[in-house]
């Protein structure tokens, strides 16, 4: 009852898509200043929030997009028009969020969505779920998936111990790069997009 091939083909996938080492660096600059205790939770609500995201994606995808009348290469341009934004707050340091709501808006954006459960996820997961056929590929489909999100927590989880090496300085440093690669990322998703649109004309 499990396919090793069908579980592999998309934990690779979501490896490359959700990229646990580049989130790193991104989750230590969004938060940046947070008792340690906090960070640990924050770590646990994104990747709640993008297992959420996914499941639902997973199981409603076709239907959801279909009703809201939206198409793939739309929610590929949308998400990267989001990821553009956080990556000018990241690289002009504008990061502090209001104080009421600041613990659980960082986790539930951009982390959880769109940077974990972002358009590439959420479309591949959509598409392996409609390719698997039989329970077994049904299993190994779903197994990928929640052992990408264990990866994903255990990266992040422990990415907290290196603030203790880089210290405050190191923390600004880090905010910057993840700002560069933000952007860049964000500006791909956009021109993958934007591809997708001309090449349907």
């Amino acid at each position: 009852m499990f396919d090793v091939a069908v579980f592999a083909s998309l934990f690779v996938t979501l490896f490359v898509i959700m990229d646990p080492p580049g989130i790193m660096p991104i989750f230590l600059a969004l938060t940046a200043g947070r008792p340690a205790k906090v960070q640990r939770k924050m770590a646990f609500q994104a990747v709640c929030v993008a297992f959420g995201v996914i499941a639902v994606f997973g199981v409603l995808g076709h239907q959801i997009l279909a009703y809201l009348h939206v198409s793939v290469p739309a929610l590929m341009i949308a998400g990267g028009l989001l990821l553009l934004l956080i990556a000018l707050d990241l690289l002009t340091g504008k990061t502090e969020e209001p104080q009421q709501t600041k613990d659980v808006n960082v986790a539930l954006v951009p982390l959880g969505m769109p940077l974990l459960a972002g358009p590439g996820a959420i479309v591949s997961v959509i598409l392996a779920v409609q390719d698997a056929d039989g329970p077994s590929a049904q299993v190994s489909v779903w197994a990928a998936i929640v052992a990408m999100h264990v990866v994903l927590w255990l990266t992040m989880r422990y990415s907290l111990l290196i603030i203790r090496v880089i210290k405050d300085g190191g923390v600004v440093l880090v905010t910057r790069l993840a700002g560069m690669m933000l952007s860049a990322l964000a500006v791909q998703q956009i021109i993958n997009g934007v591809t997708q649109v001309v090449q349907g004309t």
